[in-house]
C-alpha cells in the first residue's frame, strides 16, 4: 500500500487532503501539533488507513516504516494565525520544512509544499504567472507568512538541486470550504457565517479588492495530481475564471443563505493585496488539471456541509 505523510493534516486543507488519499488507497500518516487545526477534521477517519501523530514539525518529525509521499502542509495560513504566531510561522517555514524535507530524503518520498499566492505579494502583474517574482513588504504585517513560504519554497529547491530530493511546489491561491474554522479571519468563511447569522457582513475598504476563489475538492485534485506528476518548478493551483470582488463575495454569501443582512464598510488592513488571480497555464499543460466547481455551487455545497439548506440558484 503507498503510504502518504501529511502534516497540517488536522487542518482545512491537511483533512481534506487526507480524504483523499484514503479514497486512493493509500495509508495516511497525519502529523499535527493542532495549533490551528483540529481533530474533528479527521475523527471520521477513525477505524481507516490513517493515523494521527501528535508532534510539532518543527522539533522533527519520526516515521518507522516506509513513505512514498510527504505532503508539507502544517503552517499558520490565515492572517489572524500568523499575526498571533509570528514566530511560530516563521519557524513552521524554516525548520519544519527542512524537517519534511529530511524525512522525504531518507525515505526517498516525492515531496510536496504547499507554498502559497502570498509569494506573490501584493502583485504588480496580473493575472500572476509562476515566473513573476512578486512585490512582497518583508517587515509588513503578512511578512512573516510571505517570507516563510518564499524561504520554504528557496529550501525546497535547494534539496532538490543539491540533495536529489524529488520535490514538487505548489502555489495555493484562495481556497474555500467546508472545514474552515469559524473565527479563521478570512473573508470567505467570516462572510458566509455573518450571512447565517443574519449579522451584518464586513466589507473592508470599498470592496473593489479582488480574489480568485478555488473549492476546496478542485485545489486537492490538483494537490494530488501534482504530486503524482515529475515536475519540479512552481505550478499554481487556483481558480482564474471568476475574479470576484469583495463585494460580489458578501452579495454571494448573502444571496446563497437567502440571509437578510446588510453589509457595513470597514478600513483596510495594512498591505491586504488589491488583486490576486492566478496564471494555470503551466497547470494545465503539466497536470491536465483545471477547476470544475464555480463559485455558487461551491458555496451551495458549503452551506449544506454546514447543516443548512442553500437558495436554490
Amino acid at each position: 500500500m503507498t503510504t502518504s505523510v501529511v502534516t497540517g493534516g488536522a487542518g482545512f486543507l491537511g483533512s481534506h487532503l487526507c480524504d483523499y488519499l484514503l479514497a486512493h488507497d493509500h495509508r495516511v500518516i497525519c502529523v499535527d501539533n493542532l495549533e490551528t487545526g483540529s481533530l474533528e477534521n479527521v475523527e471520521h477517519l477513525r477505524d481507516t488507513a490513517f493515523t494521527f501523530v501528535y508532534q510539532d514539525v518543527v522539533d522533527g518529525i519520526w516515521v518507522d516504516e516506509p513513505v512514498d509521499f510527504v505532503f508539507h502542509l502544517a503552517s499558520p495560513a490565515s492572517p489572524i494565525d500568523y499575526l498571533r504566531l509570528p514566530l511560530q510561522t516563521l519557524k513552521v517555514g524554516s525548520h519544519g520544512t527542512q524537517n519534511a524535507l529530511g524525512l522525504a530524503k531518507w525515505k526517498r518520498a516525492r515531496f510536496l509544499i504547499s507554498s502559497t499566492s502570498e509569494v506573490y505579494g501584493d502583485p504588480q502583474v496580473h493575472p500572476q504567472p509562476e515566473t513573476y517574482w512578486g512585490n512582497v513588504n518583508p517587515i509588513g504585517p503578512r511578512g512573516v507568512y510571505d517570507e516563510a513560504k518564499r524561504y520554504a519554497e528557496a529550501l525546497t529547491m535547494a534539496y532538490h538541486k543539491q540533495q536529489g530530493v524529488n520535490t514538487a511546489i505548489a502555489r495555493i491561491f484562495n481556497t474555500y470550504g467546508p472545514r474552515m474554522r469559524r473565527n479563521d479571519g478570512r473573508a470567505t468563511v467570516t462572510f458566509l457565517h455573518q450571512a447565517l447569522e443574519g449579522k451584518p457582513l464586513t466589507v473592508f475598504g470599498d470592496g473593489s479588492q479582488t480574489r480568485s476563489l478555488c473549492y476546496v475538492d478542485d485545489l486537492i485534485r490538483g494537490l494530488y495530481l501534482l504530486a503524482c506528476s515529475d515536475e519540479h518548478l512552481p505550478v499554481n493551483i487556483g481558480n482564474p475564471d471568476r475574479e470576484i470582488t469583495m463585494l460580489d463575495l458578501a452579495q454571494a454569501s448573502i444571496r446563497v443563505t437567502g440571509s437578510s443582512s446588510e453589509i457595513v464598510f470597514e478600513a483596510l488592513p495594512t498591505d491586504d493585496p488589491l488583486v490576486r488571480r492566478p496564471d494555470i497555464t503551466r497547470a494545465r499543460e503539466i497536470l491536465g488539471w483545471e477547476p470544475e466547481i464555480d463559485l455558487d455551487e461551491g458555496m451551495r455545497r458549503w452551506v449544506r456541509a454546514l447543516g443548512r439548506e442553500p437558495v436554490a440558484g
